[in-house]
């Protein structure tokens, strides 16, 4: 399992190589090859599967918390796995024929097969954690596939991310609350622990949150209008979308929970009220549109609310049948929208009404639309026929309220009427009638067999339904343990299943039959826009943002402070209310304490009165040396040479600053009184709450914790540095790969010097340094440069047992960086910010993958053979990466600033 995983992760970060390699829109049937090959991989553990067996992998992910990295493949994972890799195999083989030479292949491969890899994982977690971090994947993936489509795009684009991230955030709450209950993230545990789960006061919130969540991938109403307005994504995408992908992810999770939930009666009216109405509203809403996608897209609505409708009710036949359908569903709806796409590529529109008498002319294409779209009405000999006569008799079975199954019963006839009446529109719409366009003719076999090879699979295991058998009954003993599922029979008699078949049929033959009536009726029917609501809805939210920010955006600097300011002296004032009791203060301020006390009270009053800009710079930077001895004294002797290294960094970029400010301070002209009042009452609130919150209890848990294990843990001696890189090694993490993107993000929007055609130099009579300080700056950056870099690598390296480190070393480099950009006008070679960015996010993950290869955690220490002598361990390796993402947010920073310094001296000077 860990291999298929892999193998399509893999295949995923190959795709643009690939692509580029000369292979183009033809990689498709590589890939194609591949899906098949890591099918075939799942299949060869099926017997195990149908035996009664699971296929089981685990490594430590997070061993703090207790999860795993666990994989399972039972027999509903099983069936959901062959479904998104067979389906996928399909859609990979019909890209080649449908992509341009001008299309992105690369992405368009890598990002339908990493949509793949994340379902395939989705379906195999046997962790809720790594559960949740798949179904996150998808939700990514599928708004990166849909923004392939360019601008037309983004609003359903966005529809899309907002409605399933928060589907996403619902699920995580789920499995923090689950983890909660049962102790476990463990699946398999979780399962077993229904009778815990509902006994608590949280199973009515887990469940609803599981709920939700699943409605907004399986787009239910409603939360349906982002899966219509997804029609806009190229066809494959829709394809594998609409068939094994997104949308079943929902499905997917309901059926996984129904061990638990099933026989709830608030469960199964939830999710057999929404699921019908999603049914019938999809149904109704295909039956309007004139688009093939459109009407495409709405039956998907319709088809996934009668699978919800029926793990709703619960029973072993009704959750058989959901297994059953969501194969059916899978197999025409793939069809269908390959067959669109052919048709859209040969008519050059998908619009019914502009489209007819395509059967005489592409006569294969028609027969394989006509085989599909009986799949999806339940005809007779489809196996669409047999899903939906078992999704008839588990929905009738409904019985959460007195006649539940008569009306869920009859609901489910009258979507399955309508979608009886939008099939035959499919297929009469574009394939009957007079021949518009005599001068057609079928597309190429290799364009076409995907296609057929799905409706052709849905003719042959409607009546060879015995082939799934096995493994439908596998995965539904996963769903109903302890209660054997009998076997799907093509025709198993006279039976009220069979009555509201033909009641369907006949009912949407009629409405067919009728269509030019019924397209009246419908023209007249007012339906609201639920897209065009959200849209409205989230533009007024961006809206309000945008008031509550405006204030930040005026001109003058207290207007940004006025309001975090205020709510300073607000909680001071809350506070001085609340607090009572506090412990004692204790003593342990000294009388060097006190001065450098008194030395800052005279730097801040000398910055405050100070008019001269230069003299009010050296004010606040004097504050700033005072404040490293404050913790050079408390015994944080890394944060003291922090604040010394930020302060070197900021006299470096005054140098630039200077140039561009007035030699005095303007006075302004507005009030100063009261700004001098908020600016007395924040400082005496910030010097009241460090009185009355600091001082009063000794060690916490956790510093006698790090005090006590570090250096036997970690091997360091330095307890901040081992925090950084050891214990909280992951937060370090992040934060570094930050400020890397911050500054590609500064690359990215401002350009770089070394993109540019030149560097602007300050013009002879411009206001700058003269030539015999140039020089003498040049002469001690050849000096300056090559010390802070030694400097930097000699904290770097004694980071884990003395002052310094990663972020520390980064200061110091930054620094020189800045230096040499001042002498010489640019930065030095080795200091470009993508390539330290870059290295620095490798080098940093590397160490973590290396600890994992190990058998231990992700980024937990270990010992490097032949190196651990010399100190040389995995904290530096790690510090090494930090070190360079640091440095390249720090390089982009002196770069952009540098350059916009130049420019706007170059513009002063030739206006």
């Amino acid at each position: 399992m860990l291999l298929a995983l892999s193998a399509l992760t893999v295949l995923a970060v190959l795709a643009p190589l690939l692509a580029r390699l000369g292979l183009g829109r033809e990689l498709g049937y590589v890939f194609a090859a591949g899906f098949a090959g890591v099918a075939i991989l799942i299949a060869f553990h099926v017997p195990q599967i149908l035996d009664g067996g699971t296929v089981e992998t685990s490594m430590d992910w997070l061993p703090s918390l207790g999860v795993s990295f666990a994989l399972r493949l039972n027999g509903l994972s099983s069936l959901f796995a062959l479904m998104v890799l067979g389906v996928g195999a399909l859609i990979m083989a019909y890209c080649p024929r449908y992509l341009s030479s001008h299309d992105p292949h690369g992405a368009i491969y890598g990002l339908l097969t990493l949509f793949a890899a994340a379902m395939l994982g989705l379906v195999l977690a046997a962790d809720v954690v790594l559960l949740f971090v798949f179904w996150e994947a998808t939700t990514y993936c599928s708004f990166l596939l849909l923004g392939l489509a360019g601008g037309r795009a983004t609003r359903p684009a966005r529809r899309a991310l907002l409605i399933t991230a928060a589907g996403g955030l619902a699920l995580l709450v789920a499995v923090v609350l689950l983890t909660v209950v049962t102790g476990s993230t463990a699946i398999s545990d979780i399962l077993a622990d229904r009778e815990v789960i509902l006994a608590s006061p949280l199973a009515l919130p887990i469940g609803a949150l599981i709920a939700f969540a699943a409605f907004t991938k399986s787009a239910q109403v409603p939360l349906h209008f982002w899966l219509p307005g997804a029609m806009v994504a190229m066809t494959p995408v829709s394809a594998f979308l609409h068939a094994a992908t997104m949308v079943k992810a929902g499905v997917y999770l309901l059926m996984l929970v129904s061990p638990i939930f099933s026989g709830v009666p608030a469960w199964s009216a939830l999710l057999v009220s929404i699921g019908l109405t999603s049914a019938l509203w999809g149904a109704f809403m295909a039956l309007r549109q004139h688009d093939l996608k459109a009407i495409l897209a709405h039956s998907t609505v319709s088809q996934l609310g009668l699978l919800v409708a029926a793990i709703g009710v619960g029973t072993p036949i009704a959750l058989a049948a959901a297994m059953l359908h969501t194969i059916a569903h899978a197999l025409f709806k793939a069809t269908l929208f390959m067959l669109v796409g052919i048709i859209d590529k040969e008519a050059g529109s998908r619009d019914i009404r502009e489209l007819s008498g395509l059967w005489r002319v592409m006569p294969v294409t028609a027969t394989m639309t006509a085989l599909a779209g009986l799949s999806m009405a339940g005809i007779v000999p489809m196996l669409g026929f047999v899903s939906k006569e078992y999704l008839f008799q588990g929905i009738f079975q409904a019985d959460f309220a007195p006649a539940a199954g008569l009306v869920a019963g009859s609901i489910a006839v009258a979507a399955s009427a309508l979608t009886t009446a939008y099939g035959l529109r499919i297929v009469y719409g574009a394939f009957g009638g007079s021949t518009h366009q005599p001068g057609l003719y079928e597309p190429s076999p290799a364009f076409l067999a995907p296609a057929a090879i799905a409706a052709l699979a849905g003719l042959v295991l409607g009546a060879g339904i015995d082939l799934l058998n096995p493994l439908v009954a596998r995965a539904g003993a996963d769903v109903v343990p302890g209660e054997p599922l009998g076997a799907f029979q093509f025709w198993h008699g006279l039976s009220p299943e069979i009555v509201m078949s033909v009641i369907a049929f006949s009912s949407g033959l009629m409405l067919f039959l009728r269509r030019h009536q019924v397209d009246r009726l419908l023209d007249r029917v007012v339906v609201p826009d639920a897209g065009a609501a959200f849209d409205r809805a989230h533009a007024g939210l961006i809206a309000f943002g945008y008031r509550v920010g405006q204030p930040d955006r005026a001109g003058g600097t207290m207007s940004h402070l006025v309001r975090p300011l205020g709510g300073v002296v607000f909680l001071a004032a809350v506070g001085f209310v609340t607090l009572r009791n506090l412990p004692p203060v204790r003593p342990a301020d000294t009388v060097g304490d006190w001065v450098v006390v008194g030395l800052f009270a005279l730097g801040v009053a000398a910055a405050v009165v100070a008019r001269d800009t230069l003299a009010a710079v050296a004010a606040l930077g004097f504050v700033g040396l005072l404040m490293a001895a404050l913790f050079v004294t408390a015994g944080a002797p890394d944060v003291a040479l922090t604040l010394v290294l930020v302060e070197v960094l900021t006299a470096v970029v005054v140098v630039w600053v200077l140039r561009r400010l007035p030699a005095r301070l303007p006075t302004g002209d507005g009030p100063r009184l009261p700004w001098s009042v908020l600016a007395l009452a924040c400082g005496l609130a910030a010097a009241s709450a460090t009185y009355a919150l600091t001082g009063r209890r000794g060690p916490s848990t956790a510093s006698s914790f790090f005090l006590d294990n570090a250096e036997a843990a970690t091997g360091g001696t330095n307890v901040v540095n081992t925090i950084l890189v050891d214990f909280r090694a992951m937060d370090t993490l992040g934060e570094a790969v930050v400020l890397g993107a911050v500054a590609l993000g500064l690359l990215a929007l401002l350009g770089s010097t070394a993109a540019d055609d030149h560097t602007p130099e300050p013009p002879a009579d411009a206001d700058h340094l003269s030539a015999a300080a140039s020089v003498f700056l040049q002469v001690s950056a050849r000096l300056v440069v090559p010390g802070a870099a030694l400097v930097a690598a000699y904290l770097l390296y004694v980071g884990h047992d003395a002052p310094g480190g990663g972020f520390i070393a980064a200061l110091v480099a930054g620094a020189a960086a800045a230096t040499h950009q001042i002498a010489h006008g640019r930065l030095p070679r080795w200091s470009r910010p993508e390539l330290l960015v870059g290295s620095g996010i490798l080098v940093s993950l590397g160490t973590g993958l290396l600890a994992s290869a190990k058998g231990e955690a992700v980024l937990a220490p270990f010992k490097l053979p032949g190196l651990d002598a010399v100190g040389v361990g995995s904290a530096l390796l790690f510090d090494i990466g930090v070190m360079l993402m640091v440095l390249g947010m720090l390089t982009a920073a002196v770069d952009r600033f540098a350059a916009r310094t130049h420019r706007a001296e170059s513009s002063r000077v030739h206006p």
